[in-house]
């Protein structure tokens, strides 16, 4: 039976999740535009505006993305007259509902323990949380009292399947893709819906098979148990380097991105399986793929980076320790610390979005033979290379008993040391980056004037008439 607190509990974070998602997803359009306009030294998106009282509001560009949003809702919403009329209108559709089922099993957070603890003897309600070391169902009750169990998940379905939810869910956006290449009787189309659903089903393999190796040194498929076993030993990038490596490079594949967009490719397939969509239509899978990114960084920082956690932050505080030693220890409120796992994990979201969007920028087009060798070829090699030495390491430690066991502990601190300095690091070459002149040159000179100056110049002649 559910109660109405849950009830409250469940919209709240479902509110969350697909809030940040949405919001994200949005931006996103601006970043790309932001983004790629810094890397290449140019301006950007500044020509939309808001004039108000003759003055011009630009918001550094960001109404650019509000612009099209709003005019997706007035464009013609068009129709091939041979297409089937019924999937051509369901193929959007099937390409967002994957990606918002997704997020019901990514865990944002620690869960939130509120467990009431009544002590008969005083008459008194006191609230109690958990330690670093323990979960709400640890909780000892206090002589004499009756203890009533609170505890929110801060994931909207913690189901116990976890990783294999998210392998059926991801499968299906290849549905999307193949129908609305199919329906939309338009051979560019279909061209690319063939080149969607065989990118995403050989991307798939490598997907999963990268997370077998993670599977087995977390020893289970609970995302949020993944979470807390990274905070008491290492982060997954540190033990599972390659995987993270391969699950990085086929998710970006996955989500269609440069330099693995050849199902939407403009110079050969006009736009690939969304040719023939316009309107808001057009705008479904247009914001699905920036969705796509924000889900497949959370499951990449949730699986390889910690998902909520901070080094040496812990449920109940701060305790910076190597080994046995014990450097510093702080305790921090309960409900402070899960608020602050909540802002760390999508402050880790947003940076992995940022540094897809520099890839997008970087990397040129692969062909589709390219594509198709690194995806079967490569990765998926790799990919059972790295299943194979991981259960070899996994045989090895647990011969070696409790012989390693101090080593292991003081070489999972020393992982969250390095990210904590790294961290540090970059947090302050971020603020002396703000506060740093950013005046440039307005003269652009290309390469072509400067070998043209250093043979003496270029002559001019009268201009043609």
């Amino acid at each position: 039976m559910i109660t109405p607190a849950q009830l409250l509990a469940a919209l709240i974070k479902v509110l969350v999740m697909v809030g940040f998602v949405f919001n994200v997803g949005g931006l996103l359009t601006w970043v790309d535009r932001r983004q790629s306009s810094m890397i290449q030294d140019r301006i950007g998106p500044n020509r939309a505006n808001i004039s108000i009282f003759g003055f011009e509001i630009r918001a550094i560009g960001l109404l650019h993305a509000a612009a099209d949003g709003v005019k997706f809702f007035f464009k013609e919403d068009f129709v091939p007259p041979k297409a089937d009329k019924l999937l051509f209108a369901l193929a959007p559709i099937l390409s967002m509902i994957p990606v918002l089922g997704l997020l019901g099993v990514i865990p944002m957070g620690d869960t939130l323990c509120l467990n009431k603890v009544t002590a008969v003897e005083a008459g008194k309600t006191v609230f109690l949380y958990a330690s670093h070391t323990g979960m709400c169902q640890q909780f000892i009750a206090v002589k004499g009292g009756g203890v009533q169990m609170n505890a929110v998940d801060l994931a909207i379905s913690p189901l116990n399947v976890g990783i294999l939810y998210v392998f059926a869910m991801a499968g299906q956006g290849i549905v999307g893709a193949a129908i609305a290449g199919w329906s939309s009787d338009n051979k560019f189309s279909l061209m690319g819906a063939l080149r969607a659903a065989s990118q995403m089903v050989s991307y798939e393999v490598a997907i999963g098979l990268s997370l077998v190796g993670a599977m087995m040194v977390y020893g289970t498929v609970r995302l949020d148990d993944m979470v807390r076993w990274q905070g008491d030993n290492a982060w997954g990038i540190f033990v599972q380097p390659l995987a993270f490596i391969l699950f990085f490079v086929a998710s970006i594949a996955e989500n269609k991105r440069i330099p693995f967009d050849l199902p939407e490719a403009e110079s050969e397939l006009v736009s690939g399986y969304f040719t023939e969509y316009s309107g808001m239509k057009f705008g479904m899978f247009y914001f699905a793929e920036y969705m796509e990114i924000v889900t497949g960084s959370m499951l990449l920082v949730t699986i390889f980076l910690g998902g909520w956690q901070l080094p040496f932050f812990h449920r109940d505080g701060i305790t910076v320790e190597l080994g046995t030693n014990v450097f510093y220890a702080k305790q921090i409120p309960h409900v402070g610390m899960i608020a602050l796992n909540v802002v760390t994990f999508f402050g880790k979201t947003l940076l992995m979005c940022l540094f897809q969007a520099v890839i997008r920028w970087s990397l040129p087009r692969f062909r589709y033979d390219q594509l198709m060798k690194l995806g079967w070829l490569v990765l998926l090699p790799a990919s059972l290379v790295n299943v194979m030495v991981t259960g070899v390491v996994i045989l090895l430690l647990q011969e070696a008993g409790t012989k390693v066991d101090a080593t292991l502990v003081l070489a999972g601190h020393l992982t969250q040391a390095v990210v904590a300095l790294a961290g540090l690091y970059g947090v302050v070459r971020f603020f002396l980056w703000l506060g740093g002149s950013r005046d440039k040159d307005k003269t652009l000179v290309g390469s072509s004037a400067k070998f043209a100056n250093a043979a003496g110049g270029t002559v001019e002649g009268a201009m043609q008439a």
